[in-house]
């Protein structure tokens, strides 16, 4: 079959489908010629073996002399034996039979054949390619030398892997510059704002009222100045942090944050409601990361809630989900799926908020090998972050 499958490499599939078809039905035919032609040779072998009977009538000259071997008047034979006419029935009826026989068969043997030689290779170099992406790795390659329709997705694809590496590098190249650019920014700003916050607090204890009010002014845009460098100095370190995951009594760690959170809920005179559904004991999980989103969530929570803010608990499938939830007016139904965006907030007043509560809580998930899922509900917004139990270091 190799020097079938070589000139065949490169038709398209419906041409080689046809191809194997018409030749395994070329077989089938020969197939059943044989078998009908040897069957009957068999049959008419078995019938020569009884010769003809009767009373045999012969030519004779003047002389009364017989002439020649004789003549049978009719054509009995003798009777044939049980066996020989079971025989005789099954050789005739083979041929009936093996005919669809064969024709199933060569069908089903071109199909395994075209399946073997035009579909098993690139579909597996395509299965193992998209296993190898959903991973995340790149660094491969698809050889698939054809020109029919599956090699020309193979090439397409190869081309779709090489593009996503580009992509990927110049994606990475961005995100690093981002985070030099953010790092230096953040460090270059520190001593100019220190000198500035001195002479704004020499400016403070002037005596002239207009100098102190406007030294005044200029300290509050100094402490949001220096909030907003903070800020991205904490999101430069969390973009970089890893989990530390190690087993931890959860019922015990649950209370504290229940306890955390009831603080911050009374401050801001807020209900807050606990559902914990969770039952195991012990679990692997990064604590510092969890507490952190706990009171990201929080914050937010308090700060849109009317009267109740709702921390709720549970685990399924070693999957630990912490969900906080308010009864405030929800998120805007255009800017939901970007409020997880770095500096993104529908606040008018970023004094004191710069839109980067939601998206740590994102990376601080995504790092834990969860995610951060944000809805509104009937009454309100809720707010899901989703840990995976991790091996402990």
């Amino acid at each position: 079959m190799d020097k079938i499958e070589r000139p065949g490499r490169n038709l398209s599939l419906r041409k080689s489908l046809i191809f194997y078809i018409v030749v395994f039905a070329v077989i089938a035919i020969i197939l059943s010629v044989v078998t009908f032609s040897i069957c009957g040779s068999i049959a008419n072998k078995i019938k020569s073996s009884y010769p003809l009977t009767g009373e045999k009538y012969y030519l004779t000259n003047e002389q009364g002399e017989q002439l020649g071997n004789g003549a049978f008047i009719g054509d009995t034979t003798i009777p044939m034996s049980k066996q020989d006419e079971r025989a005789i029935a099954l050789l005739e009826l083979i041929p009936i039979i093996v005919t669809p026989v064969y024709s199933a068969l060569c069908i089903m043997a071109a199909s395994l054949l075209f399946y073997r030689n035009k579909l098993k290779i690139p579909l597996a170099e395509l299965r193992a390619a998209s296993e190898k992406i959903s991973n995340n790795d790149l660094n491969f390659s698809i050889e698939y030398d054809s020109k029919d329709e599956l090699g020309q997705l193979c090439t397409s694809f190869e081309i779709m892997r090489t593009t996503l590496v580009g992509n990927f590098s110049e994606m990475w190249r961005q995100v690093e510059e981002r985070k030099q650019l953010n790092a230096a920014f953040a460090h270059d700003l520190r001593t100019p704002l220190t000198v500035l916050k001195g002479y704004d607090e020499m400016l403070q204890t002037s005596e002239h009222s207009q100098t102190k009010e406007i030294a005044v002014t200029m300290g509050k845009h100094i402490s949001r100045m220096e909030t907003y460098v903070s800020s991205m100095s904490k999101l430069h370190r969390i973009e970089d942090t890893q989990p530390e995951c190690k087993p931890i009594l959860l019922q015990p760690f649950l209370s504290s944050l229940y306890e955390s959170a009831k603080i911050v809920c009374a401050q801001n005179e807020k209900e807050l409601r606990l559902q914990n559904e969770v039952s195991v004991s012990r679990l692997s999980l990064d604590s510092s990361f969890i507490s952190q989103v706990c009171n990201n969530l929080i914050s937010n929570a308090v700060r849109y809630a009317q009267t109740t803010v709702t921390l709720s608990f549970a685990l399924k499938d070693n999957i630990f989900l912490l969900s906080v939830s308010d009864d405030g007016k929800g998120f805007d139904k255009n800017s939901l799926h970007k409020v997880t965006a770095p500096y993104f907030t529908e606040e008018t007043d970023h004094s004191d908020h710069f839109g980067l509560g939601l998206y740590i809580c994102k990376l601080l998930c995504e790092h834990h090998g969860g995610y951060l899922k944000i809805d509104n509900i009937p009454n309100g917004s809720k707010v899901s972050a989703f840990f995976e139990s991790m091996p402990c270091r």
